[in-house]
């Protein structure tokens, strides 16, 4: 059901249009469900078919007359792209991306089937509803919206549907940016997931994070190598042992802080909205102190003030009473900007003389700025439908397709607005189990990116 909203002063010099139509409202809901109903659950290494919701989204986009473009690295690995002209020719183009794949689901688990799209109590369940298949749908009906009224944005906006966000990459945000750069042509700056969520910090605390920087993920590959041998003998040149103790020391490493601009910026904002006067620069300040002090709202930042390295998998030997000849470990590690050669000393310093380490998968990490005319903009649009509330800058603790995208030159902000109510835990909704979004949440979002897109 669609809430009520301050419309905007028809004579403001930068007074939009009217806003979507009832029916874009009405088809968001319809768009997400269906797009939850196509299983593209990319279970890594290539299996993984996001075809279907590709010729979804192309047909609709067809029907509203504006032309998709279909590309494949992979057979079934498909991606979706199109153009819509702005009215100033001389301005950048905006890029609008997210992605079609989804993490796999157990349902066993869940309360509702992962793949159903039930709208129950005003509620969207299904995998994909937050990551990121709502804000594939709110798009798509905000540019069908423009269709029917005859709206056209001040800029050129690219879409882009990408396959395998969840995986590498490699097919598809890798495979654009590298191989068909020319459909980009012009884009200067992106938005895409993971940023405008309401976050409630306290009673009467509303912040919406907008992401302004990305760590850079370092998936690592650790091997070690011994003397293979019979279970029962002594082995000075155990490979699993040499293995069990490089993971120990990575798992239990004290990782320093370092704050980049944008921690900076958030952590400034967070204090002076909880009354604490700080200086973001200064060489003594007591982060540890101040996360405390900031209570739930720190959760938008500790994960964020310093790089990570997450032991996730063993390899190793076929039998008890064999001793393995070589040990195999994967570890998530993630990296600020800045901190790249800092991170790879300290791998080698962790992992040691026995155990040899490589990037199993490397993307860079990034920063946006957030004095910048694109982030006010950002900024005032979520604030508009949301009075009392106060968008912000953060840096996001894992990646998306902004980091593919940035070899292009374009600069990517996390922008993906819904509003959830108290007690939606939005972070724990990304890969987890019952991940659901409010209707309500997704009439938000059509009306913030309408506001924002036209006016940008």
């Amino acid at each position: 059901m669609a809430s009520s909203t301050t419309p905007a002063d028809p004579s403001a010099p930068d007074a939009p249009a009217a806003g979507p139509d009832q029916r874009a409202l009405d088809e968001v809901v319809a768009l997400t469900s269906d797009l939850i109903r196509i299983d593209t659950t990319n279970r890594g290494g290539g299996d993984c078919r996001e075809r279907p919701a590709a010729e979804y989204v192309a047909e609709r986009l067809a029907d509203a007359g504006i032309e998709p473009t279909l590309l494949e690295r992979t057979p079934g690995r498909t991606n979706v792209v199109a153009r819509i002209p702005g009215t100033d020719p001389d301005a950048p183009a905006l890029l609008v991306h997210g992605h079609l794949d989804v993490v796999p689901a157990d349902p066993s688990e869940w309360t509702v089937h992962p793949f159903s799209g039930e709208v129950r109590d005003d509620v969207v369940w299904g995998r994909g509803a937050v990551d990121m298949k709502n804000m594939d749908a709110m798009v798509l009906a905000t540019v069908r919206s423009w269709a029917r009224q005859g709206v056209r944005p001040r800029r050129d906006i690219v879409l882009a549907y990408t396959a395998d966000e969840e995986d590498s990459a490699e097919d598809g945000s890798g495979f654009l940016a590298d191989r068909h750069a020319a459909l980009f042509e012009g884009c200067t700056e992106g938005i895409s997931e993971s940023g405008a969520f309401s976050f409630h910090a306290q009673p009467g605390m509303t912040l919406y994070p907008i992401g302004a920087g990305e760590r850079g993920t370092a998936w690592l590959k650790l091997t070690a190598r011994g003397r293979a041998g019979h279970g029962s003998k002594v082995n000075d040149s155990n490979a699993v042992t040499r293995l069990a103790a490089a993971v120990a020391r990575i798992g239990a490493h004290d990782w320093p802080i370092r704050l980049t601009a944008t921690v900076r910026a958030a952590l400034t904002e967070l204090a002076a909205l909880h009354g604490i006067e700080i200086d973001a620069h200064a060489r003594d300040l007591d982060v540890p102190l101040l996360l405390d002090k900031l209570g739930p709202a720190a959760a938008l930042v500790e994960a964020t003030v310093r790089n990570s390295a997450n032991p996730t998998m063993l390899q190793a030997g076929y039998k008890c009473n064999v001793i393995p000849g070589q040990a195999v470990a994967y570890v998530d590690g993630r990296m600020l900007p800045g901190t790249e050669e800092e991170f790879a000393a300290t791998m080698d310093r962790l992992t040691g003389p026995d155990v040899d380490w490589e990037f199993h998968h490397r993307e860079v990490p990034l920063e946006a700025p957030v004095d910048s005319p694109t982030f006010a903009k950002l900024r005032a649009a979520v604030e508009r439908f949301d009075p009392g509330a106060r968008a912000l800058p953060f840096t996001m603790s894992g990646g998306t397709d902004a980091k593919q995208f940035s070899r292009l030159g374009i600069t990517g902000y996390g922008f993906s607005p819904v509003r959830l109510p108290p007690g939606m835990d939005y972070g724990a909704l990304f890969h987890g189990v019952d991940e659901r979004v409010p209707v309500d949440a997704l009439h938000f979002g059509v009306r913030v990116l309408d506001h924002y897109l036209k006016t940008a």
